[in-house]
């Protein structure tokens, strides 16, 4: 590096580190627009590259994001709760609520914009889970969720077709509480379940899924469903944004 170049990269270190600290003070809240380019330039008298790379650096930090033709933009974070354990006591889905209704928030309904339902070879990771043979089937019910038109969580779903395949879970409409109470209905119903939790960077697809502004990594679920008798009916693997969630698990010592 020579020192023209590690010059510049103290200008705009230097500069992202003031817009942060007027973001931190409240001088630019939620939703504000940044500074941009030009109005860098000028009031820090650099180019146009180490102002371009000083908003690059709050925008790679998910501290701010850019919308097309206009600007460069504090993120606004509308955080919802998931109730981790609350959400899947056997009480709410045998009444007929969805599991997903425990995140329900004032101004802030969990809808399902996209679902398909479809049959098809289990994948080789989840055979031994599922305890199935290699080259058997499952019911796989993939859905997107959105909060007020922005997406937030991506769920997919896989069950034995040989419990699933012809009943309501194979239907994009699953019925009153959901997969669990069809899978109680027909003598399989959960009665306990495992998560593993873990955080990474999206792929593309999942960026472009839940529209994610650069920097934001994703909060990987696997939630697996047993029966009383240690059965594996299903297993959940959920992408959630993770600049939209808190996880909440709430019990007793």
């Amino acid at each position: 590096m020579t020192a023209a170049q590690g010059e510049g990269q103290l200008k705009y270190q230097r500069i992202a580190d003031a817009l942060k600290a007027a973001i931190a003070s409240g001088e630019y809240g939620p939703g504000d627009r940044l500074p941009g380019e030009n109005e860098l330039m000028v009031t820090y008298q650099v180019a146009r590259m180490t102002a371009r790379q000083a908003l690059g650096v709050l925008r790679s930090e998910g501290i701010a994001e850019a919308r097309k033709g206009a600007g460069v933009f504090v993120r606004t974070f509308q955080l919802r709760r998931r109730r981790g354990i609350q959400r899947l006591a056997r009480d709410r889905w045998a009444a007929g609520h969805s599991v997903w209704d425990a995140d329900l928030e004032a101004g802030h309904e969990l809808v399902v914009d996209s679902l398909t339902v479809r049959e098809e070879a289990v994948s080789d990771r989840h055979t031994q889970t599922l305890g199935l043979s290699p080259g058997s089937r499952a019911v796989v019910r993939t859905r997107r969720f959105v909060v007020n038109e922005k997406p937030v969580l991506l769920a997919v779903s896989h069950l034995p077709a040989s419990l699933a395949a012809g009943t309501a879970i194979a239907e994009e409409d699953s019925g009153p509480g959901g997969i669990y109470a069809r899978l109680a209905e027909l003598g399989h119903g959960p009665a306990r379940f495992r998560e593993e939790i873990r955080c990474r960077m999206p792929t593309t697809a999942e960026a472009r899924q839940l529209r994610l502004s650069s920097g934001t990594p994703v909060v990987l679920i696997c939630r697996t469903a047993y029966t009383a008798e240690g059965r594996a009916v299903e297993v959940n693997e959920m992408t959630l944004d993770a600049s939209s969630y808190i996880l909440e698990y709430d019990f007793n010592a």
